[in-house]
């Protein structure tokens, strides 16, 4: 596996994610951000933040496959979410949760979340993009 995900001794201790990816692969994967669209370009999850992060995840384990690769490769995720507030986070990580369930992956790379007035369909809460490395 060419990504190591650790937590230096002297920052501190995130239990959700990693706070650095240590990278050795070759090829590099870089994931456009992933909304809560089926294969169809429908919306999954309309009005339901923890249903459009899984369905997120899933799409980005979509594309992963399709680079030859896994979550286990991915090296950072940003996450915008509208209209961010400390209160969601319980429902992100229920999304995280589940996906990670249907993945079968512990997702804990390093994770940047920024809140945004807006995404570019309106019934779309969350947009995840990654980064990967692969050997």
């Amino acid at each position: 596996m060419a990504i190591t995900l650790v937590n230096p001794s002297k920052l501190p201790k995130i239990d959700v994610y990693r706070q650095v990816s240590i990278a050795s692969g070759s090829k590099l994967v870089f994931i456009a951000g992933q909304v809560a669209w089926d294969a169809e370009g429908i919306t999954v999850g309309e009005g339901d933040l923890a249903a459009q992060v899984e369905q997120c995840y899933l799409n980005i384990g979509t594309a992963l496959t399709e680079a030859g690769g896994s979550f286990h490769d991915v090296a950072k995720l940003t996450f915008y979410v509208v209209d961010w507030t400390p209160d969601k986070m319980p429902t992100l990580l229920e999304g995280i949760s589940r996906a990670a369930a249907k993945l079968g992956v512990t997702p804990v790379p390093p994770t940047t979340l920024l809140g945004v007035a807006a995404l570019d369909v309106p019934d779309h809460l969350v947009e995840i993009e990654a980064t990967a490395i692969l050997d």
